[in-house]
């Protein structure tokens, strides 16, 4: 049974079994909800209560005491600790800023209004009206002249819940790992931030942030799966968007020179500590320059974003330190395998030569008899280069055969203007001189389609997209890369998971 009026709440370091901290709870539950009967027998029902007049916040009267000391302030938070003194008690209250402690005397607030006091619980929330002080062992506090009950609790915080340390526990119930973890808040507090500030280095570039369609009337040829869906009054399936790319390439063909969407994606495929079937994807599309001003423009933006979240250009991300001021390495993928994997593309004068070096570097191919020098590049570099690149990194000059939305090098068709970026082995963005050719955009895309529909998945073409470049796209620069992984970053976070507020999890 809890008394929580001078101990912590029960948890399950007590040398409960599963089952009786289970019952522990519910019994604490039961004698919660009969404190809250008698309070609304009483007419004191705390959910009937719509606002309270908070004027400060605990951080401001902890920070900038000299501005406050005896000022009368109005604060409101949740219950946090309890100390039971008899006639006087401190309690613990956390806002959204930080924790304050109230001291409340039967004097002060009147007897009645202590009698009802002792009975609320650790986790109500609570409003404050009192002057600040400072108490003769120098903690800056309130004295409380009223105290009011918000809301109740109905369940036990689970600040020493055994259930709140396992990882898994806690994606579940975030809003519980916040209450008993309060420094998990601060990643979303600098997620928030980092957003702004991409947002304002784009906006003050000139691009137009847009928002496009989420529900998509074609599944198209990409790689990525998407999730299914029906809408009942049109009587068509749907897809949940796998990209934002094309209906942006339409608003270039369109008009708009610099435009970009901070999108929502979901892929119905694996999950691991980089991957979650639902993240968000930021696409930015620049008129009239190529994809090495994309590099130029992810430099400058990935290092000006280091220094306003984290005060310096060099992080340290799982204990490596990373440098994001100085200038990234850049590699052709031909560069970088003959760098990492001791392999030379520009020696093999066949598929077959190309397919001879993977055979003899122990690297399996997707199809082993049809492969090309292409695809044999690519493989060679996941297995031999990719794990190398721990510095800042662009990976540039792709084969055409996994590139089928970027513009063929006019000095080599066999590979394109794309470029992806590594940072601690992780692929952190996708970029290209984007194809604005659409004969050959309609013939990438119909190989791609046809090559989804030998895997049983019915792939279509977007027809409405090769009409607009049909039109005329100017030559443009694209690029995207994923948010949660920047922020990962940025965060030092080992997971995705830590990354986002509500993860996809197994029920």
């Amino acid at each position: 049974m809890e008394n929580t009026n001078n101990t912590n709440n029960i948890n399950n370091e007590v040398g409960l079994t599963n089952e009786e901290f289970i019952a522990e709870m519910g019994e604490q539950n039961r004698i919660r909800l009969e404190k809250l009967t008698e309070l609304k027998s009483a007419g004191l029902d705390p959910y009937e209560i719509t606002k309270f007049p908070v004027t400060d916040k605990n951080s401001d009267i902890s920070d900038k005491f000299e501005d406050y000391e005896n000022k009368d302030v109005c604060v409101a938070g949740r219950i946090m600790t309890w100390r039971d003194m008899g006639k006087a008690n401190f309690i613990d209250i956390r806002d959204a800023s930080g924790r304050m402690q109230i001291y409340v005397k039967t004097n002060d607030i009147g007897e009645e209004q202590f009698k009802q006091f002792k009975k609320w619980d650790l986790g109500d929330i609570v409003g404050v009206k009192g002057f600040v002080f400072r108490t003769k062992r120098g903690e800056i506090s309130i004295h409380a002249k009223e105290i009011t009950l918000l809301s109740k609790s109905l369940l036990p915080l689970p600040e020493k819940w055994h259930g709140l340390r396992d990882k898994e526990e806690r994606y579940k119930k975030r809003y519980l790992d916040l209450i008993a973890n309060p420094g998990v808040k601060d990643v979303f507090v600098t997620r928030s931030r980092i957003l702004r500030e991409i947002r304002n280095y784009l906006d003050d570039l000139g691009f137009i942030e847009v928002d496009t369609p989420v529900l998509h009337a074609v599944e198209i040829g990409a790689a990525a799966r998407p999730f299914i869906t029906h809408h009942n009054t049109l009587d068509i399936q749907m897809f949940l968007r796998i990209e934002t790319e094309l209906y942006l390439k339409k608003l270039i063909v369109g008009g708009f020179d610099k435009v970009y969407e901070v999108g929502r994606i979901f892929r119905n495929e694996g999950m691991d500590s980089t991957h979650n079937p639902e993240f968000t994807m930021i696409e930015m599309y620049f008129a009239y320059v190529d994809y090495f001003a994309m590099m130029d423009l992810i430099e400058d933006l990935y290092r000006k974003l280091c220094l306003k979240i984290c005060g310096t250009e060099t992080i340290t991300y799982s204990g490596t330190e990373i440098n994001l001021g100085k200038k990234w390495e850049r590699l052709t993928m031909v560069e970088a395998v003959r760098k990492y994997a001791n392999c030379d593309y520009d020696s093999w004068n066949s598929d077959e030569d190309a397919r001879s070096v993977a055979k003899e570097k122990g690297v399996e191919l997707e199809n082993p008899k049809t492969a090309t020098k292409g695809d044999v590049l690519i493989a060679l570099f996941e297995a031999f280069a990719e794990d190398k690149l721990i510095q800042p990194t662009i990976i540039y000059d792709y084969p055409v055969e996994n590139s089928p939305l970027a513009k063929r090098k006019a000095d080599n068709p066999a590979f394109t203007e794309r470029f992806e970026y590594f940072i601690y082995t992780r692929e952190f963005g996708n970029a290209f001189s984007e194809l604005n050719d659409p004969i050959d955009q309609r013939e990438r895309l119909t190989k791609q389609v046809e090559q989804r529909r030998k895997q049983g998945i019915n792939a279509q073409l977007d027809e409405d997209f090769l009409t607009a470049l049909e039109y005329g796209m100017p030559p443009t620069g694209g690029l995207g890369f994923g948010f949660d992984r920047l922020v990962m970053l940025l965060t030092d976070s080992a997971s995705i998971r830590d990354v986002l507020l509500f993860p996809t999890m197994k029920p």
